[in-house]
């Protein structure tokens, strides 16, 4: 192995994933390329690479770094570039250069060693020294960390990750037992801690690596399948394949994690084999069938007398006729404890909701929730009434980030409605029924034939299947919606039937193309041109109108036709670079002032500035799912500001860039709880557990005015004819009917 001392002079290229970085270096008075994994670098840094040199047949000669050595920077001018260079929050060049006049050749040790003395910059006050001070403790540690694990293909984001969970105690926790990085990084897979086990000697039949294995099982598939148990058969299978080991050590494995209530053991009436979960879920399911029940047998404290009689007054006054099954769901709502309102699109869920806020509001304390940002400000537009999304309505945050509302402080309401039920999954439904008391009203409003939700559990469904909890389905298409192809498809689409494409004056139509390519290529021209046109948006506003109102969603993520690729052809359509507008790459990801973006992971800690009629207020959490626009960039001090759709005014640092994607496309179960004026959708296949029957539903249910399907017929037909729903394993059904058996 070689070795070759360089000083950085830029970054080529970096992958952000896996950490693959192009260097150019200087060594002494020529310049050389560096290549490989490696920890983020920056200008004017000093580095001692070992490798060997090779011959690429397109770049040339360059050195393939296998691992490097920092060491300080040896002067003023590699200092300033140093500190300038964008890696430590709070530095940009300007500063920079402000630090090394004051401190020169110091200026790296007053940052270690007496950073108190930042203040004496001018420009620098207590805040912004604190920043600093924190970005570079943070950068050193993450450094050690990442020269640590860069032998085991980690990325530099999960060694940031790392370095912030462990400390400085990083290396020794990690050396002691990798495994525990699967518990406790989110993020670290099992088969990355294994690697770094493997490699570091551990014993392949050591019970940390099969107990490992067995939690992160059953993690992933609670949140890559929605499970919230897995068969003990299944379990111990999928261990055995994993890991390469004797059944037997695993079952002895299975039973120590019994002992030490690592797992749960528990069996359902119709299963012949116990069930095994993480205890997160069993306790979860298990409180939300024992609050229901309590709920149930409450029933609502403020009674409502002659209310057949006020529901026809509330008819008039409304000019409203109500089908016998929507007066039903209205009764209901008002005598019942909990009641479920299920339908698909056009069959009255709001009108009901409307409905019973008219019958109760003068005398009960009404709350409206949503599980999204986007779905409480539709719940607010539809009714007049403010809506929160669920976490804002229980207060979620602190220091422990958890919800303040439960039961030692609950809600105050008397009624409590809750829409796109769909999307709740069983963390978030605990938490929302911790909350209330019994004797409030509880109205659970949503399309059971949507996708399930994103996290673990199918809660709408499961309390519909237990035939336990109240519930009124509608099926009837209102009258004002009868003419929409929209709802009518919709409605056809669910039940089998292959929906009516292209009628003239309709709001649905269908785009033919054979390729996926070609496919692409006519969304970004109906985007460009054709739709703004379509829908009436003034020509000077075509481009903004267009990435505002119209949303296009894809059933995958690859190919060409699939989200990350009509992503980038949609940027440069609808937002293409121009001067004087500023952009910032992150990764792979050039983002751009006007660009819409997508919260991909719930941060609870990302704090928010959010306009109000009195001012602002200030708060922190932005969750998977929040669509925004990119307000402001600024490059130097590699800063993003995001304005999303409730007003919430968000600016992103470096490293909180990793969940922001773009959002011109998004998948169809990235879309849920949405509503769009126009959605336009590819149909040229894909896996076929995704082209399925409630995964276009869901789409077309997305869309207000308009649908535009394009791509091919079989594709459509094929996608209505696979009505299988993969299974997930659940318990709230089984725990639900025993309330009452």
């Amino acid at each position: 192995m070689e070795q070759l001392t360089a000083t950085v002079l830029d970054t080529t290229f970096r992958n952000e994933e896996n950490g693959y970085t192009v260097l150019r270096v200087a060594v002494g008075r020529g310049q050389q390329t560096v290549v490989g994994a490696m920890p983020e670098l920056s200008s004017g840094e000093n580095v001692t690479f070992q490798g060997e040199w090779s011959e690429h047949p397109v770049y040339g000669r360059q050195f393939a770094a296998k691992t490097c050595e920092i060491t300080p920077p040896d002067s003023t001018a590699a200092v300033e570039k140093y500190l300038g260079s964008g890696l430590i929050r709070g530095i940009g060049p300007s500063t920079a250069k402000l630090i090394v006049r004051h401190f020169g050749m110091d200026a790296m040790s007053v940052l270690d060693e007496h950073p108190e003395r930042l203040t004496e910059v001018s420009g620098i006050g207590p805040k912004k020294a604190a920043m600093i001070l924190e970005s570079f403790a943070e950068q050193m540690s993450v450094r050690r960390v990442m020269l640590f694990l860069q032998n085991y293909g980690l990325s530099p984001n999960l060694a940031t990750k790392i370095a912030k969970y462990y400390g400085e105690t990083a290396v020794e926790l990690i050396r002691q037992n990798p495994y525990r990085l699967v518990t406790d990084i989110d993020g670290v897979g099992f088969l990355t801690a294994d690697r770094i086990a493997l490699s570091m000697g551990v014993d392949p039949h050591s019970e940390f690596r099969v107990r490992s294995a067995l939690y992160y099982l059953l993690s992933e598939a609670a949140a890559g399948g929605g499970h919230t148990y897995l068969p003990k058969s299944v379990l111990a299978q999928g261990a055995v394949r994993m890991l390469h080991v004797e059944e037997e050590l695993v079952e002895n494995q299975i039973t120590q994690a019994l002992l030490t209530k690592m797992i749960v053991a528990f069996r359902l009436p119709d299963q012949e084999e116990n069930c095994l979960c993480l205890p997160f879920y069993f306790q979860a399911e298990s409180e939300i069938a024992e609050r229901l029940h309590y709920l149930m047998e409450a029933r609502p404290y403020k009674k409502v007398t002659g209310l057949p009689e006020r529901i026809a007054a509330l008819e008039k006054e409304l000019e409203l006729s109500l089908s016998a099954r929507q007066r039903q769901a209205v009764q209901s709502a008002v005598e019942e404890g909990v009641l479920i309102i299920t339908g698909g699109p056009g069959t009255g869920k709001t009108t009901i909701i409307r409905c019973i806020l008219k019958l109760l509001k003068d005398d009960n304390n009404i709350l409206l929730c949503a599980p999204t940002g986007r779905a409480a400000k539709r719940m607010t537009e539809a009714t007049g009434e403010e809506a929160k999304t669920i976490h804002r309505m229980l207060e979620y945050g602190g220091e422990e980030n958890v919800f303040a509302r439960d039961e030692n402080y609950p809600l105050e309401t008397d009624c409590l409605i809750v829409d796109e039920m769909s999307m709740v999954d069983v963390a978030l439904m605990r938490g929302l029924l911790r909350a209330v008391l019994p004797g409030t009203r509880l109205i659970l409003v949503g399309d059971a034939d949507q996708l399930p939700s994103v996290g673990a559990g199918n809660v709408l469904r499961d309390l519909l299947q237990s035939g336990v909890v109240p519930s009124v389905r509608l099926t009837d298409i209102f009258r004002q919606d009868e003419s929409s192809m929209i709802v009518v498809n919709a409605h056809k689409i669910n039940e089998g039937q292959m929906p009516t494409l292209n009628r003239r004056g309709a709001d649905f139509f269908f785009e033919r193309q054979t390729s996926q390519s070609e496919a692409a290529r006519t969304i970004c021209t109906l985007l460009q041109t054709r739709l703004p046109k379509y829908l009436g948006f003034p020509k000077a506003e075509w481009q903004r109108e267009a990435v505002r109102a119209i949303q296009v969603l894809s059933p995958t993520k690859k190919g060409d036709c699939g989200s990350l690729n009509l992503n980038r052809l949609l940027q440069a359509a609808l937002n293409p670079e121009r001067p004087g507008v500023e952009t910032l790459l992150h990764g792979e990801t050039e983002f751009r002032v006007g660009d819409k973006v997508i919260q991909t992971k719930n941060d609870y800690q990302l704090a928010y500035t959010r306009k109000t009629s009195t001012g602002s207020e200030e708060g922190a959490g932005v969750f998977n799912g929040d669509v925004g626009y990119v307000e402001s960039i600024d490059p130097a001090e590699h800063l993003l500001s995001v304005c999303f759709d409730d007003e919430r005014y968000v600016t992103y640092q470096k490293q909180q860039l990793d969940a922001l994607e773009l959002a011109y496309c998004l998948t169809v179960h990235k879309s849920q709880g949405c509503e769009f004026p126009a959605v336009v959708m590819p149909v040229v296949g894909g896996p076929p557990m995704l082209m399925a029957r409630n995964l276009l539903y869901t789409a077309l249910t997305r869309a207000r005015r308009l649908v535009v399907l394009v791509g091919r017929e079989d594709v459509i037909a094929q996608m209505v004819a696979n009505n299988h729903v993969v299974r997930r394993y659940t318990t709230l059904k089984a725990r639900l009917e025993a309330t009452v058996a």
